[in-house]
């Protein structure tokens, strides 16, 4: 869920929210990628300490380590906001930078298909092969050699009629 620019600029320092507020939308499409790289170093940078100092205040109010400062950690959800906003904008920076590299691979694509295409048309022979057997003449039946059935066609008639037989007789 993302957050308001008025909650981002209430957890954040000013350092903190001008780097955050350079990855909103309408700015971030109009920087050159070598500073949106320089962007999420940054914001990266930032979200780290955020995650690793609301692990130390977790440590805090469980007792498992000393407190830092004079009074202990009551709570760290703030700490938890400010890690969401530096992820969100991360987020934000890190999908700019997949597409410039996305339209620097397009045209690299096109030139790779046009070549084949090329290749493909220079490949091309035209290939005649041979009519067969079958040529001026039209089709001819072609002989098998094997069976249509496996049983002697004088026997199907004899056991027929052996059923018949059988049946007459437990009818008699």
């Amino acid at each position: 869920m993302s957050l308001p620019i008025a909650t981002e600029r209430r957890l954040l320092t000013a350092t903190e929210f001008e780097a955050v507020s350079r990855s909103h939308y309408p700015d971030l499409c109009g920087l050159p990628k070598p500073e949106l790289i320089e962007m999420a170093r940054t914001l990266r940078e930032f979200r780290d300490k955020a995650r690793d100092v609301g692990r130390g205040r977790r440590r805090e109010m469980r007792g498992k380590a000393e407190p830092r400062g004079a009074t202990p950690a009551r709570d760290e959800s703030g700490l938890s906001l400010k890690k969401q906003v530096f992820a969100s904008a991360l987020k934000r920076v890190n999908k700019e930078i997949g597409r410039h590299d996305a339209a620097a691979r397009r045209p690299a694509q096109g030139e790779i298909a046009r070549r084949a295409l090329e290749m493909k048309r220079a490949s091309r022979v035209r290939h005649h092969p041979s009519s067969g057997r079958t040529a001026h003449r039209g089709m001819n039946p072609v002989e098998h050699d094997s069976r249509m059935t496996q049983v002697d066609p004088r026997q199907v008639g004899s056991v027929s009629q052996a059923t018949r037989n059988n049946q007459a007789r437990r009818d008699a």
